[in-house]
């Protein structure tokens, strides 16, 4: 009598890893544990080697009543908080005109043919005047120098004034990462596109921009964290923001820990933005790496 082998069910996996390569894993296993176990040990050590340090050095009371004060870090965090507001405002409304004028100054900027020379000179005189002027003193130039012109039908508001210079500053920045994300587009591109019948503003519109947009993403996220942070700066006109609440409660009796607080607060929303902009800019180079971003 003839016997038949039953073949293995189909979706069956037969596969079993060798000896060998199930040690390989143990030992990486074992090698990983080893590395957390160290790097946990030695951020603890460090930690306590740094708390006595600091909480041993000469002035160490005093600092902790001046800028850590629990009393004035539980008064100041509600109105900090209730400041803060306005910066978020600040930067959804700022973020979003920065990015339309720099997009569009960045297209100026790279327009063909001598017809377009006096827009490309324009953008680039912008572009340049604005990235050398401190943006400091283009707050002051606009919050305190546009109401003394006293213009009729011109806003005195700090919080609008404070938010049009930043706009002025920070467009300036962002037009430059959208024209080095369409310079970066390879001119073979635009040939191809042109070679299927697309206009020139079409090519730049379906084909330029939006590899140019994909490749400056990190940049433009850097951008917005700086954009968040300097929202604090419209406070020197008198808006109530995060940091002029502060700056109240702290010249009441002269203590600091509003300011710390405000600076915590800036802190924890700029990390995770921080953070988000690492995670797109390690994916963009993954997928770059594979060839699946052009």
């Amino acid at each position: 009598m003839t016997l038949h082998k039953t073949p293995p069910a189909v979706g069956t996996d037969t596969y079993t890893p060798s000896e060998r390569r199930l040690a390989r894993e143990r030992h990486r296993r074992a090698r990983t544990r080893r590395a957390t176990a160290i790097a946990a040990t030695s951020t603890l050590v460090t930690g306590v080697v740094l708390y006595f340090l600091i909480t041993g050095s000469p002035g160490w009371q005093r600092t902790q009543e001046t800028f850590f004060s629990l009393h004035y870090a539980r008064e100041a965090l509600p109105k900090v908080l209730e400041g803060l507001w306005l910066n978020l405002r600040l930067l959804l409304m700022c973020g979003s005109a920065v990015l339309a004028l720099g997009l569009l100054l960045a297209v100026a900027r790279t327009l063909r043919g001598p017809v377009f020379f006096p827009i490309r000179a324009l953008a680039t005189a912008y572009t340049d005047f604005f990235r050398g002027l401190p943006l400091i003193i283009c707050l002051l130039m606009v919050v305190f120098g546009v109401p003394a012109l006293r213009l009729e039908g011109v806003t005195n508001d700090p919080v609008l004034l404070g938010g049009a210079a930043l706009v002025l500053t920070y467009s300036a920045y962002v037009a430059e990462v959208f024209r080095a994300g369409i310079e970066s587009v390879h001119p073979s591109q635009r040939a191809a596109a042109r070679s299927l019948g697309l206009s020139s503003g079409k090519t730049l519109r379906f084909v330029v921009l939006p590899q140019a947009v994909r490749r400056v993403v990190p940049p433009l996220l850097n951008d917005l964290v700086s954009l968040q942070k300097d929202t604090g700066l419209v406070s020197i006109a008198g808006a109530v923001d995060a940091v002029y609440a502060a700056q109240i409660i702290a010249s009441k009796d002269f203590n600091y820990t509003p300011y710390v607080v405000a600076g915590l607060v800036f802190v924890a929303l700029t990390i995770p933005m921080t953070r988000l902009t690492d995670w797109v800019t390690a994916r963009m180079d993954r997928r770059r790496a594979q060839g699946g971003l052009v």
